[in-house]
């Protein structure tokens, strides 16, 4: 028998250089459009830029680029090469928000066929590099950008627009998620739909920087051939404790703990938010299992908005329940933060540690969790009435309609939740009830009626699909139908199959 050896042998190593597709996997990290952009507004931020502009920029009816600028201090061509390494890494310093210099390479290849980079600063000339998506995979050959040309996107955002003496320009081209085909509506509808979300993802997880006189971030749309600008609006910050009054005259309180096995003092506030707020500050992340739990910080930037991190399960009585915590400055095996920024990976020590914590008075932090479940309950009950738990909605039905339902009603634990999908029927059906994929299926050949003509997707015709949800959602809750149920479906059928037959006549009027 072989002794158990506790650390491998080795013989010697061996160079083994990454391969260029090493690249494409760099690009490949499942990167939100919203995280992508957060990410080189972090760089921006690292390098001391007062503002920063975020430019979709459109030739008429078509989007061509989307630029990002900012006036912070720039870079000289030795750090713009380490800049547009992949993999290289600078020292950053204690209070940054860069971790493993892969950021901007692989959040712009990510979303880009091209990146470039031009930057200046006060003591050197203009430069700037370009990654192609073709080029890097031949071999990580790195282009570099004509002194002229570098110089003239500089002077495009010169005059404090926001560039002044010093700044960088990231330049994003064949831009994967703008639209290729649909004219300008379908680029209007598009810009309408991201930037929205662009402004509440920035707005969310860098509140705290938005919140200073100092910094600001602003979303513009501009005409490439005529410098008008459609579209010029400031990013607001929105706290995620930035409740008007609390849900719970209690809290906030400050609780601490010692992590097991470690040397980290963990520190955190916890909040009970007030019921049913309608403030963006609240509604702005996800569902509301999404949005209770631990909000991590590091170094002032929202690196998780909600989770317990294995803790405990997210329920609807935790929904007002939120915690604030700031990530220690010193690497730890404790906390373990995501490439993209968008999560936080925790050991199982630190589960423990919330067990034990308490605040100064000695009130332990399961305290609080029981107390942000009374004011959620207590809120119920004063609303005079007690709702039936039911099936949630699910795939088909718009995300906000989805939030309100969750909302105003109690899930059932556990159950699959309810889709409502379009499908091919027979012409004297309108709805059908997939009770084996727990779906509600309305007939394919009312939806171009049901839309005025409008193309459809995933979550289209938001009103249709939450009525039908209310109407039918029992029906899954049932293992069999009674004759009165049966009686209803079949009513129910019959309208809405006139209704829409209806709705057709009027279309092929309106055609014709």
């Amino acid at each position: 028998m072989i002794d158990w050896m506790f650390d491998v042998p080795t013989a010697g190593t061996k160079h083994l250089p990454p391969d260029p597709r090493y690249v494409e996997a760099l690009s490949s990290q499942g990167y939100g459009f919203e995280v992508a952009v957060a990410d080189l507004v972090d760089n921006s931020i690292d390098a001391g830029a007062r503002d920063v502009v975020i430019h979709f920029l459109r030739d008429s009816d078509q989007l061509v680029s989307l630029l990002v600028v900012d006036d912070g201090r720039g870079m000289d061509e030795e750090a713009l090469d380490i800049a547009m390494t992949v993999g290289g890494r600078r020292n950053y310093a204690p209070g940054a928000l860069g971790m493993f210099g892969t950021g901007l390479k692989s959040a712009s290849l990510s979303h880009a066929d091209a990146v470039t980079v031009v930057s200046t600063t006060k003591r050197t000339r203009t430069a700037g590099r370009r990654w192609l998506m073709k080029h890097a995979r031949e071999g990580f050959q790195c282009d570099v950008v004509d002194p002229a040309y570098a110089q003239s996107l500089i002077d495009r955002y010169d005059n404090n627009r926001p560039i002044q003496w010093q700044g960088t320009v990231i330049r994003w081209d064949g831009v994967k998620d703008f639209p290729k085909h649909g004219g300008s509506g379908q680029t209007d509808r598009y810009l309408q739909r991201t930037i929205n979300k662009l402004g509440l993802h920035l707005g969310l997880y860098l509140h705290r920087f938005l919140a200073r006189d100092d910094f600001n971030i602003t979303i513009a749309v501009e005409d490439v051939r005529t410098r008008t600008v459609y579209l010029d609006f400031g990013v607001e910050p929105l706290d995620p404790f930035g409740y008007p009054v609390t849900g719970n005259a209690d809290y906030p309180r400050r609780f601490t703990t010692r992590v097991p096995g470690s040397a980290v003092d963990l520190t955190f506030d916890a909040h009970i938010w007030p019921p049913k707020s309608n403030l963006d500050e609240y509604r702005a992340v996800g569902t509301v299992l999404d949005r209770q739990g631990l909000y991590f910080y590091r170094n002032d930037r929202l690196v998780q908005a909600g989770g317990w991190n294995n803790f405990r399960q997210p329920e609807q009585h935790l929904s007002l329940a939120r915690v604030s915590v700031d990530l220690p400055t010193a690497p730890t095996d404790v906390f373990r933060l995501t490439v993209k920024k968008s999560g936080v990976e925790t050991a199982p020590e630190f589960i423990e540690g919330l067990e034990k914590a308490t605040d100064a008075e000695g009130l332990p932090f399961t305290q609080y969790l029981a107390d942000a479940d009374t004011v959620y309950r207590e809120a119920r009950k004063r609303s005079g009435t007690v709702r039936k738990p039911v099936i949630g909605p699910g795939e088909g039905i718009a995300p906000e309609v989805r939030t309100t339902i969750e909302e105003e009603l109690p899930l059932l634990p556990l159950e699959e939740p309810i889709s409502i999908v379009w499908q091919k029927l027979e012409n004297d059906l309108f709805f059908e009830l997939d009770r084996d994929n727990r779906a509600v299926v309305i007939n394919q050949h009312y939806r171009r009626a049901i839309l005025g003509g409008r193309a459809g997707g995933p979550n289209d015709a938001p009103l249709l699909k939450s009525l039908m949800y209310l109407m039918l959602h029992r029906a899954f809750e049932k293992e069999y139908s009674g004759s009165r149920e049966k009686d209803n479906l079949q009513l129910w059928q019959s309208i809405l199959v006139s209704a829409a037959r209806s709705e057709l006549d009027r279309v092929a009027d309106h055609d014709g």
